[in-house]
């Protein structure tokens, strides 16, 4: 089964999600949308219990499929929206949340920006030495997203958290075990298949237990992801028309600090 750049597979009631865009699997709002419509035809597969996220190529994904004004800050932008039309890429990003099965995440290179967001979406993550993480929203000027803010210090507490938001830190795979951020840690090469074998010890339980335990859990997840997604686009929002987030997507691009004016 495919939907859109996502195939899907399904054996010994597992699921397995590839992103193909190989071969850093930028994301866009297209690959959001077809990610939950997997998400929720999966959910309404009596036979699938657990589903693994994975991707084709170096890189988990390494974040936002940039358009060409933003790789080229001196283009002039389009018309700007309102901010209180929301954004299509959070929206979908919340459907995902509700999804009702469990998953694990395979990460096999970068996790970065929203990227890192879907890969802390999932509920558990498989890493290998070379994953990487990191939050790098301050660095482009810019506030972090895709529900990071609400996620992200549920997992690794709000110490970690805002020391990776507020420097941009990117951290290993290593770290992310010792910070639990992972819950596993294998060669790049077993990644998947590590995935997929925590995936199967899940599926060989009562799925519908699971899956109440999975709401006990997470109850209210979807409704607080909405919540922080539409704040953090208030302030993606005005942000992104000062001085400072044009230099950052500047020196990010260029590989070098921004400087920066607080203007």
């Amino acid at each position: 089964m495919n939907y859109g750049d996502i195939e899907v597979s399904i054996s010994d009631h597992v699921a397995l999600l590839e992103i193909q865009r190989p071969p850093n699997n930028f994301f866009d709002v297209g690959l959001m949308n077809s990610l939950a419509e997997a998400f929720e035809a999966l959910d309404e597969d009596a036979d699938t219990r657990a589903l693994v996220l994975a991707s084709q190529g170096k890189h988990f994904c390494a974040g936002n499929k940039f358009s060409t004004r933003e790789r080229d800050p001196n283009l002039p932008p389009p018309t700007p929206p309102k901010v209180e039309d929301g954004n299509p890429l959070y929206a979908a990003g919340v459907r995902l949340f509700a999804c009702k099965k469990p998953v694990v995440a395979a990460i096999q290179g970068a996790a970065v920006g929203g990227g890192f967001g879907l890969a802390v979406m999932a509920d558990f993550r498989v890493v290998c030495p070379e994953a990487r993480f990191t939050a790098n929203f301050v660095k482009l000027g810019i506030h972090p997203g895709f529900g990071l803010t609400y996620t992200l210090p549920r997992i690794i507490g709000v110490q970690k958290a805002q020391h990776m938001f507020m420097t941009g830190k990117r951290i290993d795979g290593q770290t992310a075990l010792e910070w639990g951020l992972a819950d596993s840690l294998t060669d790049q090469a077993s990644v998947r298949v590590e995935a997929l074998k925590l995936a199967g010890e899940i599926a060989e339980n009562a799925p519908l237990a699971v899956m109440s335990v999975r709401a006990t859990l997470r109850e209210g997840i979807k409704e607080a992801v909405k919540r922080q997604t539409d704040h953090e686009h208030a302030e993606q929002f005005w942000l992104r028309d000062t001085a400072d987030h044009k230099e950052g997507v500047k020196a990010v691009a260029q590989r070098r600090p921004g400087n920066f004016e607080a203007r």
